[in-house]
Order: structure tokens, then C-alpha cells, then sequence
């Protein structure tokens, strides 16, 4: 049987409004993931053993359960602490908080990259660990870090589909909806998926593009 789309054509504005609410999502979401992600992945490199314990231990739960799991805790647990935020607050805190686990990973990585000689030459010059790593280990280890970053907002960009189980209109549960109105489930998420790799492709290549100026400069 040929394949028949004019059925979703009608929805094409509804698809796109949830493709926006997909990128936004996931461009808030990979913002707050990196701020908590740098700063995790910095703890995780300070020389205070329980700090960095406590680091690791934070990755390791992220890293080691479902995202689904961690948007269920955020959005139908809290309320029971007397905590109750908008479905597409917590999808974010969510997706943000799951990210950052691994941003950690990567900036830990990124900073450890950075040659031990850089470490010296600042304790020759007298400065603290802190202003060492903001002012020289820091801009070095980002530019190493820069592809994972990106690696990192293309996967938030896919994950966010988890969005759709918090009754989020992005572009998955909009995809849902317009497939109960037209039965015309094969067009529907075949329209869906095709729409998710403009998203990531056209994003990567921003990030290439980024990555691209960041090194040259």
C-alpha cells in the first residue's frame, strides 16, 4: 500500500509548534545541564577527597538510572513533598539535571587533558587553585570539550521525546495526537522522525560551525 501524507498536511503547523517547544526544551535544558555539568566536573577534579566523592556519587546515580525515571521523580514525586512545578519546568530541571551527569564526565576528561605543566607553571606564578583553573585550565580544557558538548545538546534534542510522558506538547506528543485524529500512524511518525533529524542535523552543523571559529580564534 503507497504511502499517503495529505492526510497530516492539515496538522504540518501543529508538528512545527511542537518541534519549537522540542528545541526549546532542549536548549534550556543543555544551557542549565552544562552550568551544573562544569561545575560538577570541577568538583570532581578538586583535591578534597570528600568533595570529589560527592561529585562521583552524583554522576554515578545519574549515569546509573533512567532519565524516565528521573522525570517521574521531579514531576509526579515532589508533589507529594509539597512541591509542584509545571510540566515543562520539570521536564526541563529534568533533562537538565540528567545532562549535567554527563557534562561532568566530560569537562572532568576535558580538564585532565589539559598538560600537568600548565598546573606548574601557575604555581610558579603564585596563583590559587581556583583563579588556575578559571583563568588557565578552564579555556583550555573547553575547546577539547567543545565536540562532546555537542554530542551532548543533539542527544538532549532526542531524549526530549521523554517530554511527551509528562503531557508535554512537543514534537512527539504532537505527533501522537495528530496520529489519533488520522489513523495514519506510518506518515505520522515517519513526518515525526524526519522532522527530529532536521532538528539534530541543522544543529550539529551550528555546533561545527562554533567549534570550527572556537579553534581557529
Amino acid at each position: 500500500m503507497a504511502l499517503d501524507f495529505s492526510a497530516i498536511t492539515p496538522y504540518l503547523h501543529m508538528l512545527l509548534a511542537g518541534a519549537l517547544i522540542t528545541l526549546k526544551g532542549s536548549a534550556l535544558a543543555v544551557v542549565f545541564g552544562a552550568l551544573l555539568g562544569i561545575l560538577v566536573g570541577a568538583l570532581r577534579v578538586l583535591p578534597y577527597t570528600p568533595i570529589r566523592t560527592l561529585a562521583a556519587t552524583y554522576i554515578y546515580i545519574i549515569r546509573g538510572t533512567p532519565l524516565l525515571i528521573q522525570l517521574f521523580l521531579i514531576y509526579f514525586g515532589l508533589p507529594s513533598l509539597g512541591i509542584n512545578l509545571p510540566a515543562f519546568a520539570s521536564g526541563v530541571i529534568g533533562l537538565s539535571i540528567n545532562s549535567a551527569g554527563y557534562v561532568g564526565e566530560i569537562v572532568r576528561g576535558g580538564i585532565e587533558a589539559v598538560p600537568k605543566g600548565q598546573w606548574e607553571a601557575a604555581q610558579v606564578l603564585g596563583l590559587s587553585y581556583f583563579r588556575t583553573m578559571r583563568h588557565i585550565i578552564l579555556p583550555q580544557a573547553i575547546r577539547n570539550m567543545l565536540p562532546a558538548f555537542g554530542n551532548e545538546f543533539v542527544t538532549l534534542i532526542k531524549e526530549s521525546s521523554l517530554l511527551s510522558t509528562l503531557a508535554i506538547s512537543e514534537l512527539t506528543m504532537v505527533g501522537q495526537q495528530v496520529r489519533s485524529v488520522t489513523y495514519a500512524s506510518f506518515e505520522t511518525f515517519i513526518t515525526v522522525g524526519v522532522m527530529y533529524l532536521i532538528l539534530t542535523s541543522v544543529t550539529s552543523l551550528i555546533l561545527q560551525l562554533v567549534e570550527k571559529k572556537w579553534r581557529v580564534g
